[in-house]
């Protein structure tokens, strides 16, 4: 890996080409590497992960209006270009590719269940999958080509996510995700440099927002955000393609985005990219969900499930804190200084992003579940409300230091539980890494991924076409040109009737 460092440029500086961070990301997408075996396989695993968050959100209303949206925008079949998929649909119900990109990233991100990788940045880097795989479908590629677009994808965000941070300037990590998915487009179809230099440029400048999506009362835009930046990367694709140009430097120039919307005039970052003939590899470093929660509040789930039967009797809590780090106090802890974290009328993407009331819940039922867990009735429990006012979290700036690690065994993402019962006892555990961590009790490996996907695909698929699409998952690599319409999944009419029905809009 290179480590380039990147700071805003005056107006009038010499400052080539060649050296802007857009070149430096479009080079490696262009290098036509060598894709490692491990690398693949993980791959495979994050297509069946993110099919199985799909399938468990395919009636949820956010996922019914985007769906809906993109079935205003069919695409007939052509000579080289046939549309893309939508999960729950029929295979040959195409659509064109910037909204079946849509429609999937909404249905993988919905119920915030998918893979994740933290360091300076957060980020779900398995939001590149539904843009990248929608272009290959529609271009008719094969999956080793998918394989490749995908490995590009996972490298850049996560290296973006490494070096460069958004949230402490109040700016969405979608932003990563459309230069990463224009990237990993650009690998998918054999693209030159300069073209993939545009599309990254165009797909920064339209993907770039507040965090106001992730603060306050949360709404499902939280889950729209990333698709939109996956829709973004395939236009922005498209159109350089086509010739169009985009506003560049745009990380380094005068008016660019460090200057304006990062660290400024005096910032620098530092982001690592392989090098010329260097495997792709970051997938590797990167990180699944067991539980159907913001990534923090794993660990603070598998600690829960641990300390309860060492507590006992749960109304003899006076208070509980959890000592942890900076971004888990902020963001999804009492330091955020939100009161909708403690509203038992809050939307289901408030209560995702509440640790409190998701170590009440752990701690109460011993297990976690994408529904059950977030019910308004499980939520307005009078001793369940009681508990959760009792927790608040702290900063220590060990766990603080331990989050930004880059030893990947010594980076964590837990907390120390400090319980303190009505006679004064205190009950003390802690857990660095969450069991389905590579570092955990209980790895993800395939068996697990796909245990998650028959879970999650429960009354909703039919047994046989869940065998089907697991078939066609674990033969990506293999999989001919023309036949990647084999990567989603048809569930019957009856499932979607199970679907809110929405209003119209303007499509």
């Amino acid at each position: 890996m290179k480590t380039h460092i990147v700071r805003a440029r005056p107006a009038d500086a010499d400052f080539p080409r060649a050296e802007h961070l857009a070149t430096k990301i479009a080079e490696v997408a262009a290098d036509p590497v060598e894709i490692p075996a491990e690398v693949a396989e993980m791959i495979v695993n994050r297509i069946i992960d993110n099919a199985a968050v799909a399938a468990a959100s395919l009636t949820r209303r956010p996922v019914t209006s985007a769906r809906a949206q993109a079935l205003a925008q069919p695409y007939r079949p052509g000579p080289r270009r046939s549309g893309a998929t939508v999960f729950g649909l029929p295979a040959q119900r195409w659509v064109s590719p910037e909204w079946a990109a849509w429609a999937n990233g909404v249905a993988v991100r919905e119920l915030d269940f998918h893979d994740t990788f933290l360091a300076a940045e957060y980020s779900h880097p398995g939001d590149n999958i539904p843009p990248i795989l929608a272009v290959a479908q529609h271009l008719g590629r094969s999956g080793a080509d998918l394989i490749r677009g995908l490995a590009t994808g996972y490298e850049i965000q996560i290296d973006l996510v490494r070096g460069v941070c958004l949230h402490e300037h109040k700016i969405d990590h979608v932003a990563h995700l459309g230069p990463s998915a224009a990237a990993g487009i650009g690998t998918l179809l054999g693209l030159d440099p300069e073209t993939i230099y545009q599309a990254i440029g165009q797909a920064l400048h339209t993907t770039t927002a507040t965090r106001q999506s992730r603060k306050g009362e949360i709404s499902s835009w939280k889950a729209y955000a990333p698709a939109f930046a996956g829709k973004m990367a395939v236009e922005a694709v498209d159109r350089t393609m086509r010739g169009e140009g985009a506003p560049s430097p745009i990380w380094e120039g005068a008016d660019g985005v460090i200057a304006w919307l990062l660290g400024g005039a005096d910032a620098e970052y530092h982001v690592p990219l392989p090098g010329p003939g260097e495997a792709k590899r970051a997938i590797l470093d990167s990180y699944t969900k067991e539980h159907s929660a913001e990534y923090q509040s794993q660990a603070p789930i598998d600690l829960a499930r641990r300390m309860r039967s060492r507590i006992g009797d749960l109304d003899q809590i006076a208070s509980i804190v959890l000592h942890t780090s900076h971004h888990t106090h902020v963001v999804i802890g009492t330091g955020s200084g939100d009161p909708q974290k403690f509203d038992p009328h809050a939307s289901r993407e408030t209560l995702d992003h509440s640790v409190p009331y998701i170590f009440a819940v752990a701690l109460q039922d011993g297990t976690w579940h994408h529904e059950r867990s977030y019910a308004p009735e499980r939520a307005q429990r009078p001793d369940t409300v009681a508990l959760w006012r009792k927790i608040s979290t702290t900063e220590d700036p060990e766990w603080t230091r331990r989050y930004h690690a880059t030893d990947p065994n010594d980076k964590a993402f837990g907390a120390r539980a400090v319980v303190t019962l009505r006679s004064g006892e205190t009950i003390v555990d802690e857990l660095a890494v969450a069991d389905a961590h590579p570092l955990g009790a209980r790895p993800f490996a395939r068996e697990q991924y796909i245990a998650k996907f028959r879970t999650l695909a429960e009354g909703v698929l039919d047994p046989a076409e869940q065998e089907r699409f697991l078939d066609a998952a674990q033969r990506t690599p293999e999989l001919a040109a023309g036949e990647l319409d084999q990567l989603t999944f048809t569930v019957s009419n009856a499932v979607l009737d199970r679907a809110p029905r929405t209003p119209e809009g303007i499509f």
